[in-house]
């Protein structure tokens, strides 16, 4: 007697976590593991935001919040939104949530009924389909490639919306791809929107600062769609504050209502401190966020260097979050000491065994031809990691 739902049993366990426990397992063994798996920020939080934290617990905010969140930080998030974004959101139609993640559960499970179809991009970020299936929804992906810088055309959108559409599910900039949409790619895609009133948009903003071509644009900004459209965004990429958990919700009063309704069953409101810290983080500027992001920037032409150098690679230049999503088709069908490997996953663990470095295969982000790098590393650990990739993929024959 099976004893677990199949609700658990047919959801997947992130690849992302996985690999990071496989190259912690092996690092605990005394293996010099570099880990390029995780999508963290290899910064530390800004002190003026630990200060805060600490603040917060002197002055005894150590009690429930409210399930959407303090109203101060609702109201720096409205402001952070009209100030940076231009958009206009009333504090009611924020909802903060313990991290992104979980503001995109509320969404998707607030919105989408079973049988429901909920079209994702691909590449995606792995939990945007694995959510769906708990809202007993029906994933339908648009496949793009490295050549068309992992983007979709207004007309792929076009193709995929059916009646049974009722919501479309992205990221810009992009995790995994680090693809970043422009405005007029936008308006482009929005007027796709406006001829199918009946599809809601969900759009995962948590990356807008680590941006490297210029102004996060938001496809809120269409007034003829924004009422449809769902923020997803958060503290921990441009504030390296991926431990505090606290991410976001912004949009219409209805959807922002049932979000925290939604909440006030499973976890309540955040963490009291961790919402004093995001306040103060808000209403810190932009100073610590911009020098990450040269880093950030500087370290991608690095490593796109390097990688450019690797026979088989086939590499793009991301504009935007801190990964690169290379091709590596050429490598299928080679072996090595008797393994042969036939897709992204045994690729990733061939790197992890034989090079010692931790990655991610893409079929997890819906594109089994590729895998993911994170450069939120040192310079020269990166150096090291790619040294040793490139050393790895050259035994392959």
């Amino acid at each position: 007697m099976n004893a677990l739902s199949n609700r658990i049993n047919n959801l997947s366990e992130s690849q992302t976590i996985k690999m990071a426990k496989m190259g912690r397992e092996l690092a605990a063994k005394g293996v010099d593991v570099i880990s390029l798996s995780f999508g963290e920020p290899d910064f530390h939080t800004p002190d003026y935001v630990k200060d805060a934290a600490k603040k917060a617990m002197d002055e005894n905010f150590t009690y429930y919040t409210p399930v959407a969140g303090y109203p101060d930080l609702r109201k720096a998030i409205s402001a952070k939104l009209k100030n940076e974004n231009n958009l206009d959101y009333d504090a009611s139609q924020i909802v903060v949530s313990t991290g992104a993640k979980q503001a995109i559960a509320n969404a998707v499970l607030c919105l989408v009924n079973p049988g429901d179809e909920v079209i994702i991009p691909t590449p995606y970020w792995v939990s945007y389909s694995e959510v769906v299936k708990l809202a007993e929804g029906v994933s339908k992906f648009i496949n793009t490639t490295v050549e068309q810088n992992f983007k979709i055309t207004p007309e792929q959108l076009e193709a995929a919306i059916t009646p049974k559409s009722k919501l479309f599910m992205f990221s810009s900039p992009c995790n995994p791809t680090g693809s970043v949409y422009s405005k007029d790619e936008l308006a482009a895609l929005a007027k796709v929107f406006e001829k199918n009133p009946h599809v809601y948009i969900l759009s995962d903003e948590i990356y807008e600062h680590i941006n490297f071509i210029g102004g996060h644009e938001s496809i809120a900004q269409f007034d003829s769609i924004k009422d449809r459209v769902v923020i997803i965004n958060g503290f921990s990429k441009a504030y390296a504050m991926t431990g505090w958990r606290i991410g976001y919700t912004a949009s219409n009063s209805e959807i922002a209502a049932a979000c925290d309704k939604m909440q006030g069953q499973i976890t309540s409101g955040t963490c009291s401190i961790t919402q004093r810290a995001g306040t103060a983080a808000y209403q810190g500027g932009l100073a610590s966020v911009h020098a990450m992001r040269d880093a950030f920037k500087r370290r991608r032409d690095l490593v796109y260097g390097l990688l450019k150098e690797i026979d088989g690679l086939k590499v793009n230049l991301p504009d935007g979050a801190f990964y690169f999503f290379p091709d590596v088709t050429s490598f299928f069908g080679k072996s090595y000491n008797g393994k042969k490997i036939t897709n992204s996953n045994e690729l990733s663990i061939f790197l992890l065994e034989e090079g010692h470095v931790a990655t991610v295969g893409g079929d997890s982000f819906g594109d089994p031809t590729c895998i993911r790098l994170s450069y939120a590393a040192a310079d020269e650990k990166l150096v090291e990691a790619v040294k040793r990739i490139k050393a790895a993929l050259g035994k392959l024959r």
